[in-house]
């Protein structure tokens, strides 16, 4: 889908990375420009006292198939290296904080005169203007502290919980390759580039902005209960006789409300003057939240199944890792995919998330070590086997041994 178009990413960690990592699959030319320590990603297993794990699934799913260029740009030829090959790019794509990037000369105003059609995309915690602009920011601080998106999901009366690993990262990173490829559009209709400015705390806030936008616009918004006292009792979690959970989504305006009482065998509840309304659900909503608790412990997950498909409603179980990759329908619809070694060998990972019709987003290659490609990413920018070697012994440049 993306053969030809060539992208710079210098980032580091998720959010960025994860952008690129999807257009990767979809066939861009992806450099990955690192310290020559590397990604921090790389020791992620090694930072959770895990390092004993010999593949790294973490940074493969997000730099799987790009080309890696180790480059020290605290130096000046470090940063020339840079700029040569922002010459020819479509994209430079990049997580360093923005006083640092003008300091380097690798802001946008400066890169875009180098290259007038560059598309640079910027991802931070907080934007690229205020006062917290050159603030570090990761998911959990800025998508989910920051932004209101993790008070939000925390139930009324409950502590705060921490994001899982890079939630909110991959969130801003699909957002950022929408951005990207929106640019390269105009890019190629007008011959003009464009900065596009990702952030964490922006992302976060559109992905709740339902709850935002009513909040905005009333002054007051619902908060998430604890399970036995939902404002929705048919928008609720369930367990089943076996021990297992399923949530059951009703439409807006609960329609489907008779359609789960004659489901879970409580056609009475219809006509119970506690229920008959949809003021009086919400009013007597903990009373038929235990009515339905009783009701589904009833059967077992396997036995709800088909009453539940054949009754038309929107549910699914509440599903393990393992389980959900033991569903046929999670493989079905292209959830993982193969992720290549090295070695030739393969194990399982996790697809970007978008498929097309006619054309493969599977891996195009194998998390590439650090400076994997130095030599030759710089041998077809015009750098001389001498200036390379030189470049090497002082520190400027790194390359993988093997």
């Amino acid at each position: 889908m993306l053969e030809g178009i060539k992208i710079i990413e210098m980032a580091t960690y998720i959010a960025a990375p994860s952008a690129g990592g999807i257009m990767a699959d979809w066939g861009a030319d992806v450099i990955k420009i690192e310290p020559l320590g590397g990604c921090p990603m790389r020791k992620f297993y090694a930072s959770a006292m895990t390092d004993d794990y010999p593949d790294n699934p973490v940074s493969a799913l997000d730099n799987r198939g790009k080309r890696a260029i180790a480059v020290n740009t605290g130096t000046q030829e470090g940063r020339e290296i840079v700029r040569k090959l922002i010459e020819d790019a479509d994209v430079f794509l990049t997580n360093v904080r923005p006083g640092q990037l003008t300091e380097q000369g690798l802001d946008f105003d400066t890169l875009s005169k180098i290259n007038p059609k560059l598309v640079y995309a910027s991802v931070t915690g907080f934007g690229l203007q205020g006062e917290e602009a050159d603030k570090p920011g990761f998911d959990t601080a800025a998508f989910n502290a920051k932004s209101g998106f993790g008070w939000m999901m925390t139930p009324k009366g409950s502590a705060p919980a921490p994001l899982r690993t890079a939630a909110g990262d991959h969130i801003t990173g699909i957002a950022t390759a929408s951005g990207i490829l929106a640019a390269l559009l105009k890019a190629q209709r007008t011959g003009e580039g464009e900065l596009v400015e990702s952030s964490l705390v922006r992302s976060a806030a559109y992905a709740v902005g339902c709850d935002y936008g009513t909040w905005l616009r009333y002054g007051r918004i619902a908060r998430s209960r604890p399970r036995e006292e939902a404002i929705v009792a048919i928008n609720n979690y369930y367990v089943t006789k076996d021990d297992c959970w399923l949530f059951i989504n009703g439409r807006p305006g609960e329609p489907d409300w008779p359609d789960v009482a004659r489901a879970i065998g409580r056609e009475d509840l219809i006509e119970d003057e506690r229920f008959g309304s949809l003021r009086d659900r919400r009013r007597n909503g903990v009373e038929l939240i235990a009515l339905m608790d009783e009701a589904f412990a009833q059967k077992t997950l396997d036995e709800w199944k088909p009453i539940l498909d054949e009754a038309g409603l929107i549910w699914s179980p509440v599903q393990t890792f393992e389980q959900a990759f033991e569903d046929p329908q999670m493989h079905d619809a292209g959830v993982f995919v193969d992720m290549p070694k090295a070695d030739g060998t393969s194990y399982k990972n996790i697809a970007s998330p978008i498929r097309f019709g006619n054309e493969s987003t599977d891996p195009k290659g194998p998390l590439p070590e650090i400076g994997q490609h130095t030599m030759d990413i710089l041998a077809q920018n015009g750098f001389d086997e001498e200036t390379c070697e030189t470049y090497l012994k002082a520190g400027i440049i790194g390359q993988h041994e093997g």
